[in-house]
């Protein structure tokens, strides 16, 4: 790591970017190029050749040996195949070669990944097809080329290739509305993405201890340490050494291949800690945060720490998760939720917010699926993140805007009569209108929605997928009203005042993790899907289904293969997490509990014998012996429980939510009682002391 950082000169500089290409390329194939970027058509084969071959040498100056397709499967996180550049002269030598053609379409293997139905393990081709508008760039020691991946019968096997269809369909119906208001130089609208992530650093030499962080990412066990977080030191506060280390080399990488790195502090939770970077395009930041988080963890190891990702790694401190910033920008760069200074700007913006709203209230379920995982379950609805319940909060400013447009009442500025939209203007909104709700699952933050429900170990793209699709659709609807409307400003008017009237029940400024709100969200018949199990199912209800393939998202049998993954892999995890608490409890916890109390009854035997009390001996042996026995009962119980697991994976989910994790909590519960009685010499592995406070 180098000791003195010319940030300017090193950023993007393992990256085959725009800038790059245009110096590289002749000046008719980076033409070519950007016109099949803004046209969306395929880039001629010539083209593609002459850019495989300066891409070839850019990566070969760089130190690259080898290439790769990089894609994102139905695994959540990222695949690669590398092969060398090199190729047989028939002479015992080799030279270096790339064609366009070895850019442009790779053949992995497909049979390994999760398919979810959509191929067959003994059908293996699979394909992956360079994704023009992301940059290559060079990473230990390949050139890695960002793709998409689809199967031999052309369905999309990927998380890229979904999201590119949603970006596209949220632009096309975005400039349709603007073209209303008179724009007629926009070509495209750009969904814009800053996700923030939550992480937390281990020493390695502990974490190497416990199989539970081993093999599930989180701690099946652990007793409450006497200080957790509630003096809230660590939040914001001075980053210890080792971790600053690690922060500074992060950086670098990551400024290297591009990565907008802002921001970085401590978090609440002890070891916690978090990276926030700059707003860039959605495609871009989606693979971003996947490059991020794998760069997170292999860094971390150059100094003997590890990252964990898990949503909940320690019981009873924060869990960690990510902030996904998402607006609309135009392809010059105005943000499409700003509120504006004009009339006609306020009406725009007013447009989109209602879009926004009507789409959130319409496919709330949608939403509250793309966050449903095994992990997630532990976090949602805890005090470090908001409820399952989704809804909008907007801040007092904008909520008396739309109150007054559903009432059609005076505004409270003493200047306004009646608002009416196109007509009057609105008061400059500043961007913080007014305190943060940290409550909220999707907050206006003055010219765009935080959404603070995603999980930190998942990818991005489903929610971001689910965003720009339900915007398309209200967006379409909007469009088409307004196209056919006399009186433009009259049927603005309605329309927005009716989004605002008919979906109000979405909005919401009060604290989100009370029980008033539960009992009020169900009076307003909002979904309260608690758990990733409840949420799933509704993932490929009819309604959910008509809008992904009426916008052209995902073909049925694609939405419904993820739907099965997303269950699979909740499933395993849950199962993976039961079996390794039975051999932990069988194999380390009862045997080191088993040894203490020998000892208890060997002190007891010797001051029987000599006529002393043995009180203490005498209290500790009656409650170890409760609670090993107890332990014991239920790692039986559930060794049966994961014996009688239904085979239909729908079922199966109910199942574990309902039977397997009570029957885990159980184990805990007496396991982390043992934890506390026993000789601390005797314990198998780091405690969460030790762990949190090393």
């Amino acid at each position: 790591m180098s000791e003195h950082l010319n940030v300017p000169e090193i950023f993007g500089s393992d990256v085959f970017n725009e800038a790059t290409m245009k110096q590289r390329l002749p000046e008719h194939v980076y033409t070519g190029w950007k016109s099949c970027i803004e046209t969306g058509s395929q880039l001629p084969l010539d083209v593609a050749n002459e850019i495989a071959e300066a891409m070839k040498l850019w990566a070969i100056e760089k130190g690259a040996t080898h290439y790769t397709h990089w894609f994102q499967p139905m695994t959540g996180i990222t695949a690669e195949k590398h092969d060398s550049f090199i190729s047989p002269t028939g002479d015992g030598r080799v030279i270096m070669e790339f064609s366009g053609k070895e850019l442009v379409r790779g053949e992995p293997d497909a049979s390994s990944f999760p398919s979810g139905g959509l191929r067959a393990t003994f059908e293996a081709r699979g394909y992956t097809a360079w994704d023009p508008t992301a940059c290559a760039f060079v990473k230990d020691g390949s050139l890695y080329i960002p793709t998409c991946f689809f199967s031999y019968t052309g369905e999309s096997l990927d998380k890229k290739t979904p999201l590119l269809r949603s970006i596209d369909e949220v632009s096309r119906e975005a400039v349709r509305i603007l073209r209303l208001f008179g724009d007629k130089e926009t070509k495209r609208v750009i969904p814009c993405v800053g996700a923030e992530q939550e992480y937390f650093l281990l020493p390695k030499d502990l974490y190497t201890q416990r199989e539970d962080l081993r093999l599930t990412g989180r701690t099946l066990f652990g007793a409450l340490p006497p200080k957790g977080q509630e003096l809230g030191d660590h939040y914001f506060g001075t980053i210890r050494t080792r971790v600053s280390a690690f922060m500074k080399d992060l950086d670098e990488q990551l400024w290297r291949l591009g990565i907008l790195s802002k921001t970085k502090h401590n978090e609440g939770a002890p070891c916690q800690h978090e990276l926030a970077p700059v707003y860039t395009d959605a495609n871009t930041a989606c693979d971003d945060n996947q490059l991020i988080m794998e760069i997170m963890k292999k860094c971390a190891a150059k100094h003997n720490l590890v990252c964990l990702l898990h949503e909940k790694p320690f019981a009873g401190v924060n869990g960690s998760g990510k902030h996904n910033n998402w607006s609309l920008a135009t392809d010059d760069g105005r943000n499409l939720f700003s509120p504006g200074k004009t009339p006609r700007q306020n009406a725009r913006f007013l447009v989109f917010l209602a879009a926004f709203i009507a789409g959130v209230d319409e496919y709330q379920d949608f939403l509250r699926c793309t966050v449903a995982t095994a992990g997630n379950d532990h976090r949602l609805g805890a005090a470090e993140a908001p409820p399952a319940i989704v809804s909008v909060y907007l801040g007092d400013e904008l909520n008396g805007v739309v109150q007054s447009i559903i009432d059609g009442t005076n505004y409270s500025d003493p200047e306004k009569g009646t608002l009416r939209i196109g007509v009057d203007v609105l008061p400059a909104i500043p961007k913080d209108t007014t305190d943060r709700n940290r409550t909220s699952p999707l907050a206006f933050t003055g010219n765009k929605f935080e959404l603070r429900m995603l999980g930190s170990s998942q990818s991005i793209s489903g929610p971001n997928i689910a965003l720009n699709t339900i915007m398309a659709e209200e967006l379409g609807k909007f469009a088409d009203a307004l196209e056919q409307a006399e009186d433009f400003d009259a049927a603005l008017q309605a329309l927005v005042c009716q989004a605002f009237t008919q979906h109000s029940r979405i909005i919401f400024s009060g604290n989100g993790y009370s029980e008033e709100w539960k009992r009020e969200a169900k009076r307003r018949g909002l979904s309260n899907l608690a758990s990733a199990a409840e949420a799933l199912p509704t993932y490929i209800s009819r309604k959910n289904i008509d809008l992904v393939t009426r916008r052209g998202i995902f073909t049925e049998n694609e939405f419904r293969a993820r739907y099965t993954i997303h269950l699979e892999t909740y499933n395993k995890v849950v199962n993976i997490e039961a079996r390794t608490m039975v051999d932990m409890a069988m194999h380390q916890i009862l045997p080191a509990a088993l040894r203490y109390s020998h000892e208890l009854c060997d002190s007891l035997s010797a001051k029987k014998n000599l006529n002393l009390p043995a009180k203490a001996e005498t209290g500790l042996l009656e409650k170890l012996t409760f609670s090993t026995d107890a332990l014991y009962d239920h790692v039986q119980g559930l060794k049966f429980s994961l014996a009688a697991v239904p085979e239909d994976p729908e079922t199966a989910a109910s199942y574990y939510h309902s039977v397997i994790i009570p029957a885990m909590e159980d184990i805990r519960r007496e396991a982390d009682i043992l934890e506390s009685l026993t000789d601390k010499s005797y314990w198998p592995y780091p405690i969460y002391s030790d762990l949190l406070f090393y």
